[in-house]
């Protein structure tokens, strides 16, 4: 038995998260919702979601005492991050021209830009980026067990990831640009998506998470 820690920092849909998670949970496992910073040091594994803005977010995170207890569980533990809860890894979004984030990674947070273009068919494509797009897989990892590469899943966002170091990603999708959708390093695993949102393919990633002791 163990705990998982949904991080609560008022932003994102925090009850589709954790009842998609409560669903896939093993039997015996516990799943809370808390912003309460020693009750995510002391969870087993952790989970960090979000949507919005960078700015507000880094904002709610120092408001709520939250942000050493996400670079500690980081560090530590089972890590999930989540749409935003990926993004803020990063060094820094470009939104409102410069937001410093945690910089648990080196990198940025780019815009699509205010009116992208497919680059195969020239088409004009909406920001933000919404609905389902598939994740090719770029290279082997727990939480893609049982999910075929270039499997779909549901992306809210206007901003995508651009970190510095190749090895750091584990997804790519393409929406006017070829950027990373899923990143991993030891104990983290961060992805774009919305998995609580992403029918069967999301579950599956999210029944993994519960299961992984954090070893790539």
């Amino acid at each position: 038995m163990s705990d998982l820690a949904i991080i609560d920092y008022a932003m994102g849909n925090l009850r589709s998260v954790a009842n998609a998670l409560r669903h896939v949970a093993p039997a015996g496992d516990r799943v809370i919702v808390t912003s309460d910073p020693e009750a995510v040091l002391a969870a087993d594994r952790v989970v960090f979601p979000g949507q919005g803005a960078a700015r507000d977010c880094m904002h709610e995170l120092r408001t709520h005492g939250l942000e050493d207890a996400v670079r500690e569980a980081a560090r530590t533990k089972p890590f999930l991050g989540v749409c935003m809860g990926m993004q803020v890894l990063l060094d820094q979004s470009e939104e409102n021209g410069g937001i410093p984030c945690l910089g648990i990674y080196p990198g940025a947070v780019r815009y699509f830009g205010a009116t992208p273009h497919d680059p195969h068919t020239g088409a004009r494509l909406k920001v933000p980026h919404m609905g389902w797009n598939g994740v090719e897989q770029t290279r082997a990892h727990p939480l893609w067990d049982g999910i075929d590469s270039g499997a779909r899943f549901y992306f809210v966002h206007s901003y995508y990831v651009a970190p510095e170091a190749d090895a750091l990603v584990a997804g790519v999708t393409d929406y006017a640009v070829r950027y990373c959708s899923a990143l991993a390093r030891d104990n983290v695993f961060a992805i774009q998506c919305h998995p609580e949102k992403s029918a069967a393919a999301g579950l599956r990633l999210l029944a993994n998470f519960m299961r992984w002791d954090g070893q790539a």
